[in-house]
Formats: structure tokens, C-alpha cells, sequence
């Protein structure tokens, strides 16, 4: 593991950019972008316009370490060039910002309030490509919609057994299971998968660290019992859905918390925006998700 990059995300000041939008989730990203799904005719010319889209945000002025940490890449992304360097390479090289990975393959259907992750095929042969590639960690995502505690065990089960196979192979993880932030039972979910990850923790031993990804929770600060865990080596935020106003103002209300964001984070930018506009736009949200990260 890249000890620069480890104290990089360990202890600076700024947070991390979500660019892993996925085959499911792409379609979406782009008509927020401005592009209509009629403007490509299948999967290859839809992710063509993606990487186009994230190479405009990772170029700009307006990314770099003054603000951001780290960048999850989805894995296209991360086989793919910027400016002539692999992302990952440019990322860190060209920007000073730690390269991770969406390992995870999607959902499986909600069963029991939850959705597990789907078996995560050939993760051994990813991670190799990833570590040839450059890539520092990881991100997997699952989702809890209902207070069920037999489910959002499995869910941490899940979430950990991979996590450690993760972190045996030299990478950082980042465990991800998001709680529904329209759930309505979502304090009670948050208290049984924040009582389910501590137990985790305190089994991890000793030099096998996480990151923790998670939903902005419904009591402010109820997370610093995470955040101050020594097998924790930073807990993010992901907007789940909130605006990128409401979002930014639950994280600073949860000190210790950095941002994670995806749609709060590229929100304002459009394909049909001149570069100066383009620039603009990116510098004010990440300004703002910045403020909140630290504050």
C-alpha cells in the first residue's frame, strides 16, 4: 500500500469524488449532464460519452488536492486514458488525488428490507488488474431499507468478509452500506448497522484497516464512535439523494465526516457549457462540499 496516499486520505483536508457511475446508473448521470439517451445507440458509445464527461471533470482546474482527496472510478474508467496517462496514474501523478475502485457488481432484488450485493465474480483477477493499474482502494455498496436486524447482519457479513479479502491483498476498502435515507425506519436501521459494524471492527486484527461509507445519519454525531475506531481510517458521507444544499448541511452538522458525493457533486454541469462556465460551476460545488467536509 502507497504510504504517501494512505496519510494522504488518513489525515487531509478535503473529500472524495463518486465518479463510478455504472451500466445502470450512466443513462441517468448523462441526461443530468445534458446528454439524451438518443444520443448513443449502445453500451460502448454510452460509455464513450461517460469517460468524455469525467475526463472534462478530473482536467479541470477546479479538481484538484487543494479540495479532493481521492476519486472512486468505476472500472471502464479505470482501463481507460486521460490526456494519454491511465487515470489512475493521473489522477496521483498530474492532481495528488488517491485513486480507488467501485469493485462491486450491483444489487441483488431487495429481499428482507435489504439489498445484498451480488456475488462479486472474479474480485481476486480485478484486484490484480488493479494493482497493475495503480489503484490504492476500493468501494462496494449495498443498501438497507428496512430496520430488519437478521438482514443488515448479512449485510455487514457481506460487507466484511469482502473487506478483508480486499485489504489481504494490499488494497484499502471502502465498506458501503448505505441506509435508505427515505426508509421509514431509518434511525432504528442505523442503530442496528452501526451496533453490526463495531462488532466488525473490533474483530478486524490488528493492521487491517476500513474506510466506512455511509448515509448522513438521522442524530447528528452519531457516528463519532466510528469515526474514532483505530481500525477506521476515515468515515465518508454519501448524499443518497439529497441536494447538495441539504447534504452539505447534514455533514457539518457530524464533525469527522467527509464528503462522499456523486449527483451533489456533479450537479450544475452541463455538456453545453463553454469551459469558463464548465470551470465554474465544478469550482463552486466542490468549494462547497469541501467547506462541509472540513467545517
Amino acid at each position: 500500500m502507497n504510504q504517501a496516499q494512505l496519510e494522504r486520505i488518513r489525515s487531509g483536508k478535503g473529500f472524495l469524488a463518486a465518479l463510478d457511475q455504472s451500466g445502470g446508473s450512466t443513462p441517468k448521470a448523462l441526461e443530468a449532464y445534458g446528454v439524451p439517451r438518443d444520443a448513443y445507440c449502445n453500451e460502448e458509445e454510452m460509455f464513450d460519452l461517460v469517460h468524455q464527461m469525467r475526463t472534462r471533470v478530473v482536467t479541470s482546474p477546479a479538481f484538484s488536492s487543494e479540495h479532493i482527496l481521492g476519486a472512486i472510478l468505476f472500472e471502464q474508467t479505470m482501463d481507460r486514458t486521460v490526456e494519454g496517462m491511465p487515470t489512475a496514474d493521473y489522477l496521483w501523478r498530474k492532481k495528488g488525488v488517491v485513486p480507488f475502485l467501485k469493485v462491486d457488481k450491483g444489487l441483488a432484488p431487495i429481499e428482507d428490507g435489504v439489498q445484498m450485493m451480488k456475488p462479486i465474480a472474479g474480485l481476486d483477477a480485478l484486484l490484480k488488474r488493479a494493482a497493475a493499474r495503480n489503484i490504492f482502494g476500493t468501494k462496494m455498496r449495498s443498501v438497507i431499507k428496512k430496520a430488519n436486524p437478521a438482514a443488515v447482519r448479512r449485510i455487514a457479513d457481506q460487507q466484511f468478509r469482502y473487506a478483508r479479502q480486499i485489504a489481504a491483498a494490499g488494497f484499502l476498502p471502502i465498506v458501503e452500506p448505505e441506509v435508505d435515507i427515505f426508509s421509514p425506519d431509518k434511525p432504528e436501521a442505523e442503530k442496528l448497522l452501526k451496533a453490526e459494524i463495531l462488532e466488525h471492527l473490533n474483530g478486524l486484527p490488528e493492521g487491517t484497516d476500513v474506510m466506512l461509507k455511509l448515509s448522513l445519519p438521522s442524530q447528528d454525531g452519531f457516528y463519532a464512535e466510528l469515526i474514532a475506531h483505530p481500525r477506521v481510517v476515515r468515515v465518508a458521507a454519501l448524499s443518497g439523494g439529497y441536494s447538495r444544499e441539504e447534504a452539505d448541511e447534514r455533514l457539518r452538522r457530524n464533525p469527522g465526516m467527509i464528503a462522499s458525493f456523486s449527483r451533489a457533486l456533479l450537479n450544475g454541469l452541463s455538456v453545453h457549457q463553454t469551459d469558463e462556465q464548465f470551470n465554474a460551476a465544478l469550482r463552486a460545488s466542490v468549494g462547497e462540499i469541501y467547506q462541509a467536509s472540513v467545517t
